[in-house]
């Protein structure tokens, strides 16, 4: 694989600002540690900070800005349920990123198995040396076809919360989608869990569908909900029927809201982390009105997975069809981002949420330390906000990806420049890139719902920019995005 230097700066200020460091990156040596042993332990991150601990950045003290990659969507979901409801969204389950990376990107795909980087940015209204910058990192997408067979464990909660309509029976429905979509190469295994555990399938070929049918019929509403139990036996599980040539994914549906056995994160990942460390990544499946969400994105998080919420047939027929070789598939492993800003351009930075994936600077290249786990056709974007220096001039930021190959854990990086003659004279413009003034915008109104404060815009201008945008995109979830901020305004 080619290496090429990247390096993603982490901070925002009062303002969001998007800076890309214009110039190429260049290809370079060979990759190192490709067979750098694994932490001991499952790393423990962080939970969620809230906005006032995530500080702004001065560059003089702290130019550098490091991060694990995350293609979590979980935190939009459950807030458009909430606003669909008539609710406001509880401001510690707001984590703009996700926001940010629930929606379509236009960035280029790579030739190859590893990253293009992009980096752009634009100048915030006002003259005051404020902007935004955006680094956007994409893998190249795989066909249904082409890709890698796989070893799916279900582990799906059937635990008396579940009898919310729509909860049990969306999870039945989207497996019964799933499988539909499975070819006769891949496996699949089932596991129940209440008070207990119960495994309704082995792996079992997909040849044998009918049999696999047949145990999602019987998935029914019982007793108290013991997570941990389910995980253990879904992990233990996929062990059994781990195939080296497959993709060995565990995929958790549940609403979260754990209530026997051991109900923290930490304890529940303690139980697995040696299936983990086994290449047995995990995706938790969110369902429900009231839902765990620290839980099901720290399972996650930790877990070497990603973290999705849905709330309708639409959303699980999405994950499942158009969305499965993403799901399901990894094109990286322990992939991260350093972002290194130049001193006398950027006066302060302040990265848009990653506030619970922050690494220190010498994690970036530590590859026993985790990273983020990426599926093909994945784009991550990460915004800064930026307080620029009077004049400036030259390179403004460096970004830099790196990531692990799947199966030789052959480590690589990518990476691009910007200069501060290369920011958009204006986030609004008519000449500034749609998907940049979209990004700017999911993000500001993820920060509104969370902080009442987005980039000194109000849920007016919010409107606004969303209405005249929902038309330049014809992006649906634009135009959704627009009734969205009107349900805000009715409600708060």
């Amino acid at each position: 694989m080619r290496i090429r230097p990247l390096a993603i700066g982490a901070g925002l200020v009062t303002v969001l600002v998007l800076a890309g460091c214009g110039g190429s990156g260049g290809s370079a040596g060979s990759a190192e540690n490709a067979n750098a042993p694994r932490a001991s332990q499952l790393p423990v991150r962080p939970e969620s900070t809230s906005a006032d601990e995530q500080d702004e950045q001065e560059t003089a003290t702290a130019q550098i800005s490091t991060f694990a990659l995350d293609v979590d969507t979980a935190s939009y979901g459950y807030a458009r349920r909430a606003l669909g409801e008539g609710r406001w969204p509880e401001p510690d389950r707001i984590r703009p990123e996700e926001w940010v990376n629930a929606f379509r990107q236009d960035y280029e795909q790579p030739p190859d198995d590893g990253f293009t980087v992009h980096v752009d940015g634009a100048l915030l209204p006002g003259g005051r040396d404020e902007a935004v910058l955006r680094v956007g990192l994409q893998t190249r997408a795989t066909e249904a076809a082409a890709r890698r067979p796989v070893n799916l464990t279900f582990v799906v909660d059937v635990s008396g919360s579940m009898a919310e309509t729509g909860r049990l029976d969306l999870v039945k429905s989207s497996l019964r989608t799933l499988l539909d979509q499975l070819a006769p190469g891949d496996q699949v295994s089932i596991v129940a869990f209440s008070d207990e555990a119960e495994v309704l399938a082995s792996m079992t070929p997909l040849t044998a569908r009918a049999e696999l049918l047949a145990a999602v019929d019987r998935l029914d509403v019982e007793g108290g909900t013991n997570l941990e139990s389910g995980l253990v036996t879904g992990y233990q599980e996929a062990a059994k029927a781990f195939r080296p040539a497959a993709t060995n994914r565990v995929i958790l549906l549940s609403d979260g809201l754990a209530n026997q056995g051991e109900t923290a994160w930490q304890g529940i990942l303690a139980q697995v982390k040696e299936y983990a460390g086994r290449q047995v990544t995990l995706l938790t499946v969110g369902v429900g009105r009231e839902y765990g969400d620290t839980l099901m994105e720290q399972l996650a998080d930790n877990g070497d997975g990603m973290a999705v919420y849905v709330s309708s047939q639409e959303d699980a027929d999405k994950l499942f069809t158009t969305q499965l070789t993403a799901t399901v598939e990894l094109r990286a492993r322990d992939a991260k981002a350093q972002v290194v800003f130049n001193p006398s351009v950027v006066d302060t930075y302040r990265l848009i949420g990653y506030e619970n994936r922050a690494l220190s600077t010498e994690e970036f290249r530590d590859d026993s330390r985790d990273g983020g786990e990426i599926g093909p056709g994945h784009a991550v974007t990460a915004l800064y906000a930026l307080k620029l220096k009077p004049g400036a001039r030259g390179q403004l930021a460096q970004a830099t990806v790196r990531w692990q190959d799947p199966d030789t854990r052959e480590a690589s990086e990518a990476g691009k420049s910007l200069r501060a003659a290369d920011l958009a004279k204006g986030v609004w413009d008519k000449g500034t890139p749609v998907r940049l003034q979209v990004d700017v915008l999911v993000a500001a109104f993820a920060m509104y719902l969370r902080e009442r404060e987005a980039f000194g815009l109000g849920l007016p201008d919010l409107a606004e920019h969303s209405s005249r945008l929902a038309s330049l995109s014809e992006d649906p979830m634009v135009t959704e995005l627009t009734t969205l901020i009107d349900k805000a305004r009715s409600v708060g």
